[in-house]
């Protein structure tokens, strides 16, 4: 089964901690699809990752940047894998259906929204009573992570 992260945000905002976990996952040779609600939300992810460190680049790329399969980290608001990836990040709430072509899930939500915390709770039981290697990380004070279940 797909290991599947909870990554409960409660320090900083997604376009701040968004770009630190794909470096890692970057940093350890991963291709990476992140899917969000809204094309709105990808232009601004896209940027926000264009601009989080002004002495890194973290390579990435939309539907706008040509093809698909030459971006390690491929921003989309579709469920599909078009640059192969290991990794999908989940923002927003999005859910997909089939975790079977990839390793690893990012479930990544808004700990000071009730109504995110919520649906996460449901994703959890589902993922859960599916059988996923489960693991819950919430953000410490300065912004890591600690690894909570």
């Amino acid at each position: 089964m797909t290991e599947v992260s909870f990554y409960h945000l409660e320090r900083t905002p997604l376009k701040v901690a968004l770009p630190k976990i794909l470096e890692k996952a970057h940093s350890a040779g991963m291709r990476t699809v992140v899917i969000a609600g809204s094309e709105e939300h990808i232009a601004e992810l896209n940027a926000a990752l264009w601009t989080y460190d002004p002495d890194s680049f973290l390579p990435h790329g939309t539907g706008e940047d040509g093809p698909a399969a030459d971006q390690p980290i491929y921003l989309t608001t579709h469920d599909e894998n078009p640059n192969a990836a290991t990794v999908l990040a989940l923002v927003d709430g999005v859910d997909v259906t089939d975790f079977g072509k990839f390793n690893r899930v990012l479930d990544l939500f808004d700990g000071h929204d009730e109504e995110a915390v919520q649906a996460a709770r449901g994703r959890w039981k589902t993922r859960m009573d599916a059988g996923h290697d489960l693991t819950y990380w919430q953000q410490t004070p300065t912004g890591g992570w600690e690894k909570k279940a």
